[in-house]
């Protein structure tokens, strides 16, 4: 467009040249070789212009012809180039779709076609071509040949890694990584492989760094980059909090102003703060994550804050968590705990009872047994307790890839994956195995009629000393209608030891509560 643009400028600037030279008549004489020419001036111009144009072809035809054995040659070495790429192109889509023989074949051509060292895909397809094959072994050295050019080296690194994650080498398969994380901290696969082998060895700082380099290149979101930090700091405080405390309570305060709802850390930055006697910044610390989501370990380091404390005090840190999360069923069992401590029977199996309301759960049952154990002593309603604690659901642990752990871990044992494992409940047993009788809905229990001509003989009288039951026995029998009087609790009393049914050792006795809303008709063991 410009060339165009420019071309008319000439014209016109030639048109107006011409025109104002006719306008202004005019002749011009040249003395040459003792002749005299005399011309127009307009002649003289058009001349002037013709001898411009003549010199310009005739320099332009012996350029081409100087040119031209240059000129042909590149002709058929761009025609041989496409067709290169043409070839390329075919076999790097044959080797997508997984037509190895197609894609070896293109291999060839373009090799024939374009010199290797022009064009490194050529490499690439190569490589690809002997995977399709199952020549792993001569992909490999295809994906080591690649390290010495420049251009091509982290393609090569990224082809050695995932050959030796085929073969389960994850030392190379890290160390490859390694090599491409230091040269380009943007790939993904690199950073992540490469913070796990880091993490795994328990170099935190040198995790930290990786993890700056991925929010620098903006690889990672800020939230993640800065949930990724508040895990490795923490990690790292948990390693020295024995032999550096300094260290360990600077790397445990970051990480609980990186992420104030993170439990571990603000446990194990309490943890260091009680230890230097900061108990006022260590319970403002466990009060914030209390609020954020209450945990078990929170509220065991904070009404533990300071140890001379009396049962009572930690009893009153302990309502004080519970005031502010209401109606949470880990505020009242921190209560129910404290109160249990502190012989305050009434109040623990109060708040034992409504946390079992608001989350029941296998720790709370099992707390209510303690607490039953400790007033009472009876050892039949502990073992009911205990028995809907087994059906009840799991409390909620630390889990990461099917591994449940107690405590807090910065990796997976399985997997070496950062920050992998979450508070929840495990999978095990998420719901109840078996319903227990408080929990069923109150269904009629259909019975089973009793023989036209039953044998009366084998009937058993339970009550042989003549109670207010008989006579409703006996005008039934007279009626031609034969009941067999249910067993119930009650009854058993009476019953002669000769007769009295065999109890299982486990048996968890029977709930008074229960007892009351069984139907007549109802035959239980238990």
């Amino acid at each position: 467009m410009i060339r165009i643009l420019l071309f008319l400028a000439v014209v016109f600037a030639l048109g107006l040249g011409f025109a104002w030279l006719a306008d202004r008549p005019g002749e011009m004489v040249v003395t040459f070789s003792g002749y005299q020419y005399q011309v127009s001036l307009m002649v003289a111009a058009v001349a002037v212009v013709a001898v411009v144009a003549a010199v310009m072809i005739v320099w332009w035809l012996l350029k081409s012809l100087w040119n031209s054995p240059y000129t042909i040659s590149r002709y058929f070495r761009v025609r041989r180039r496409d067709r290169g790429y043409q070839a390329l192109s075919t076999g790097m889509i044959a080797a997508g779709a997984g037509d190895g023989a197609l894609a070896r074949k293109k291999t060839k051509e373009a090799a024939k076609l374009i010199r290797s060292d022009q064009e490194p895909l050529i490499h690439l397809l190569k490589a690809q071509a002997s995977l399709l094959e199952g020549d792993h072994e001569g992909a490999r050295e295809k994906f080591e040949t690649m390290l010495d050019d420049p251009e091509m080296r982290l393609l090569g690194l990224r082809g050695l890694y995932l050959e030796a994650e085929r073969l389960g080498d994850r030392n190379a398969a890290r160390h490859y990584a390694g090599r491409a994380a230091v040269m380009a901290p943007q790939l993904a696969w690199a950073a992540e492989s490469t913070l796990e082998d880091l993490t795994g060895r328990g170099d935190w700082d040198g995790a930290l760094k990786l993890v700056d380099a991925q929010k620098s290149t903006r690889q990672i979101e800020r939230d993640a980059a800065n949930r990724r930090r508040a895990v490795l700091l923490t990690a790292k405080a948990q390693s020295l909090i024995d032999s550096d405390p300094n260290a360990a309570k600077t790397a445990a305060l970051e990480a609980n102003r990186l992420r104030p709802d993170f439990a571990p850390a603000a446990v194990v930055a309490a943890k260091l703060l009680f230890r230097q006697n900061d108990v006022r910044k260590g319970a403002k610390i466990l009060e914030a994550a209390w609020k954020a989501e209450p945990h078990p370990e929170i509220a065991e380091i904070y009404t533990h804050a300071r140890p001379g404390d009396a049962v009572l005090d930690r009893l009153n840190r302990a309502k004080k968590l519970q005031e502010m999360k209401k109606n949470h069923a880990e505020s009242s069992l921190a209560v129910a705990r404290a109160a249990l401590d502190a012989q305050d029977f009434s109040t623990a199996r109060k708040e034992a009872e409504a946390a079992i309301r608001m989350d029941r759960r296998e720790g709370a049952y099992l707390l209510l047994a303690d607490i039953e154990e400790a007033e009472t002593g009876d050892q039949g309603k502990v073992r009911q307790l205990l028995s809907k604690a087994v059906r009840a659901p799991r409390d909620p642990a630390w889990v990461a890839d099917g591994v449940v752990s107690e405590r807090w871990a910065p990796v997976s044992p399985i997997t070496g994956k950062l920050d992998a494992f979450e508070w929840r409940a495990p999978m095990e047993r998420l719901g109840q195995l078996i319903d227990s009788d408080e929990d069923a809905p109150d269904v009629a229990v259909p019975t089973i009629a009793a023989p036209i001509k039953p044998a009366k003989e084998n009937v058993i009288e339970l009550n042989p000393a003549g109670s207010a039951e008989r006579p409703a026995t006996a005008t039934a029998s007279e009626s031609g209608e034969d009941d067999v009087t249910p067993v119930t609790a009650t009854d058993a009393e009476a019953v002669e030891p000769a007769e009295e049914l065999a109890r299982l050792p486990d048996d968890p006795g029977v709930d008074p509560d229960d007892e009351d809303q069984k139907s007549p008709r109802k035959f239980r063991l238990f």
